[in-house]
């Protein structure tokens, strides 16, 4: 039953992405080859929000880098706590596809009861200690990470990951993984036990990339040596990417508005970004906007946004490149914030 269900969302993995065309599983060659390889050997299937970064083959390797070697390789902490992580870190997003998925996941490795209440947002009613240690964590409770020091980077790690790929799969793929509510979650769980169960050796994608230095503000990575590899070159990756397709004007204001706001969501009107956008020229301000609501607020990224876009650039490579980068400066800034209040 897995290899079908493998088979079916190989097949419909690309018809979900929105906006860009990722590469066909047939016609991948090079990176991007090596890259869809990995993820279905290693994940079990090839995931659309990894997929759809396939017009840019570098980010699509950082971004696969940084899931695989935080979520899915074996480590010091357990596959079913970095799945409840992914899970409620993607609630505090509101990214009900990665939610859908990674909940999903949950139920085929702890209780039903603790995997309700990890989908449902209810931490004080996981039974599991280090479970709801993590989930509270991970959505702004303790100060300080939960687990012993060893532990940290891949706790870490998969909710920096998420936090970028909540982002990304908010701009292009909208909506819950399933169509309706009323799917068995604990069904569906159980049938993909197997994808999330034995061992994935750590530091396998390492070849992807090219080795790199670890920013200071990426500190909490440097114990695990895959972590570390990971975040250290997908961090030259994305910052390359923000070099090429965002203008610098727009990384400034980008992250002159993450740090003013501290994490705290905008409204529901899109207002702010038009009228942070304005700032810049105005050239520059349909990336800026889009940049903006992809960082701080993806959610509210929609196709006149991205049109807005498209009117100075039709190429699927750019879209991926901006968005990426603003994703991950955005997943970067909650790291560093979080690690700044642990150590209050």
């Amino acid at each position: 039953m897995t290899g079908l269900l493998a088979r079916v969302v190989r097949r419909r993995a690309l018809e979900q992405v929105n906006h860009v065309a990722p590469v066909p599983p047939g016609a991948a060659r090079g990176l991007v080859a090596d890259v869809y390889a990995q993820v279905e050997r290693d994940f079990g299937m090839l995931a659309p929000p990894i997929a759809l970064h396939s017009p840019a083959p570098e980010v699509l390797a950082a971004a696969w880098a940084i899931l695989r070697e935080s979520l899915v390789a074996s480590g010091a902490v357990s596959r079913t706590v970095k799945e409840a992580v992914a899970a409620a870190v993607s609630r505090r997003n509101a990214c009900p596809y990665c939610l859908d998925v990674h909940a999903t996941m949950a139920y085929g490795l702890m209780t039903g009861r603790d995997a309700a209440a990890v989908a449902a947002g209810r931490t004080g009613e996981i039974a599991d200690a280090g479970i709801r240690r993590a989930v509270a964590w991970a959505v702004g409770g303790p100060d300080d990470v939960p687990v012993p020091v060893e532990q940290a980077p891949e706790l870490w790690g998969t909710a920096v990951t998420f936090h970028y790929l909540n982002r990304m799969v908010n701009v292009f793929l909208p909506g819950g993984l399933f169509p309706s509510a009323a799917v068995p979650r604990r069904l569906i769980g159980l049938l993909t036990r197997p994808l999330v169960r034995g061992v994935r050796e750590q530091g396998a994608s390492a070849r992807l990339l090219a080795p790199a230095a670890l920013p200071d503000d990426l500190g909490w990575a440097s114990g695990n040596a895959g972590v570390r590899q990971a975040f250290a070159s997908a961090s030259a990756v994305l910052e390359a990417a923000g070099a090429t397709a965002v203008p610098d004007d727009v990384r400034e204001l980008v992250r002159g508005e993450l740090a003013a706001r501290g994490g705290r969501p905008p409204g529901p009107s899109r207002g702010w970004a038009q009228e942070a956008a304005a700032r810049l020229r105005p050239a520059e301000r349909a990336a800026g906007r889009l940049a903006l609501l992809t960082a701080i607020a993806a959610y509210q990224v929609d196709a006149t946004v991205i049109d807005d876009f498209r009117r100075d650039t039709a190429d699927d490579r750019k879209l991926i490149e901006l968005t990426a980068w603003a994703s991950f400066t955005a997943a970067r800034q909650w790291a560093y914030a979080a690690a700044q209040q642990a150590h209050r």
